[in-house]
């Protein structure tokens, strides 16, 4: 296993943001909520025993275990936005244990990855209930789809590779997607039961809302230079922290402030959430009331059917490292989803899209998670390539073990994952991002 020392040929650095998050803030997930109470922003210099910087999925659960494991312990969580408004809360909210990018993994790491998101989950399910968390927590399963050919053999090999593992699902035809979705344009699907659902933003929050009070969470305060060192110091526009143990939970904002350059890069997705459908629409729309669709076809779109009865739609991926989103790029984002909504229900044709929105996923170039240490008394991971909920959680629960030095049975596992591959370095690895993305975009079954 790996240890701290391991890190300690690291020599001190000071880290400057490249950029900050500036997330679109029409996300539906996060509109569609209450306002939540003020923030408490940084303003002056604090001590902590431990800093964790990105209150998402990864951090939160990084914290929370941390206050647990170390009650003795000052636990300063930094946000730069509001908790779990970034990528966290801009999900789709597909809490992914079963996927066909796992399934191309050898066994024994395929094992380990199932393994630990489903750890993940457990943990997550076990906070929704303890702290009554309303985030439209959905475990009848979600679906694998295929619209075209490649979705249809894709589907097939997921297929035989959950029988192979003796995985329960439920295989559905055109007739049997169609009373499911309300239309004829998925030829096949799968549906995994006890899969889960959630409004990723309403989750998020509600655990930000339960932290145990050994945990201090700052928000709109983003972390704009680290000096590492014993202890290492957390420079924001308004005030600093000073901790000799850090958590970087900051997924595709990691390079940006100078970690995992090399390992993980920023992939922006885009979504759009239409208005609450009306008693008429609801009726020509038939099918389930609630589900989540997953394309098999590549890049082909994300859909669900909220319980509020909404429609959401997620497809196309920017790679933007400096996360700098216009409003051009949206709107066109918003034209396209409408367009693709239309060709699956085309007798919704006077239904509005009332938010569009893009989020940041951190994405590696083999599916592989970075999990460790990043310097001497720097513990961090991210590159959940869009498997952050249940993963994220997971590796953010095994993180605070790692930096308080506390055993888990799931640690070895999480520090024996491959790890994202090495990238090319700039500008090799922008030209060859744009370009395999403009050729996943023209292939896109819409």
């Amino acid at each position: 296993m790996k240890t701290e020392s391991s890190a300690a040929r690291w020599p001190r650095r000071a880290l400057h943001a490249r950029c900050l998050p500036a997330d679109a803030p029409t996300c539906g997930w996060i509109e569609t909520l209450p306002p939540p109470p003020p923030a408490r922003v940084l303003r002056r210099v604090e001590n902590a025993d431990c800093a964790v910087i990105g209150a998402g999925f990864t951090g939160l659960a990084a914290a929370r275990r941390l206050a647990e494991l170390r009650p003795s312990w000052r636990i300063l969580l930094l946000d730069a936005q509001r908790a779990g408004d970034g990528a966290s809360g801009r999900s789709s909210g597909f809490v992914v244990d079963l996927a066909s990018f796992i399934a191309t993994m050898a066994p024994p790491v395929a094992e380990r990855f199932i393994h630990l998101s489903r750890a993940g989950i457990d943990a997550l399910r076990t906070l929704v209930e303890e702290h009554r968390i309303a985030c439209d927590w959905d475990d009848r399963g979600w679906l694998h789809v295929a619209a075209g050919d490649a979705g249809r053999r894709s589907l097939d090999a997921l297929a035989a590779w959950l029988e192979g593992r003796g995985e329960t699902f439920v295989a559905y035809d055109e007739e049997g997607m169609a009373a499911v979705a309300g239309t004829r344009f998925y030829r096949a699907g799968l549906r995994l039961p006890g899969s889960i659902l959630v409004q990723a933003a309403a989750l998020a929050r509600g655990l930000a809302a339960s932290l145990p009070p050994p945990v201090e969470l700052f928000e709109r305060s983003p972390v704009v230079r680290i000096t590492c060192g014993r202890p290492h110091r957390l420079a924001t526009p308004a005030g600093e922290v000073c901790a000799p143990r850090l958590v970087v939970a900051l997924n595709a904002y990691a390079p940006a402030l100078g970690f995992l350059r090399r390992r993980i890069f920023p992939l922006h997705t885009f979504g759009s959430l239409s208005r609450p459908l009306s008693a008429a629409q609801q009726e020509a729309l038939g099918g389930e009331r609630e589900w989540g669709l997953l394309a098999q076809d590549p890049l082909g779109a994300t859909l669900r059917r909220t319980r509020d009865q909404r429609l959401l739609i997620r497809n196309a991926l920017l790679y933007a490292p400096h996360h700098r989103i216009g409003g051009e790029r949206l709107r066109r984002a918003r034209i396209a989803h409408r367009r693709a909504l239309l060709r699956r229900y085309p007798m919704l044709a006077g239904l509005e899209i009332e938010h569009t929105w893009s989020g940041a996923m951190g994405a590696s170039p083999n599916h592989q998670p970075f999990f460790g240490w990043l310097a001497d008394g720097v513990a961090g991971a991210g590159g959940f390539t869009g498997a952050g909920i249940a993963m994220g959680t997971a590796c953010g629960l095994l993180l605070a073990h790692l930096i308080s030095g506390e055993e888990h049975e799931l640690l070895a596992s999480a520090l024996r994952l491959p790890g994202p591959r090495w990238l090319p370095p700039e500008p090799f690895l922008g030209a060859g991002i744009r370009l395999r993305v403009a050729w996943m975009n023209a292939r896109a079954a819409d």
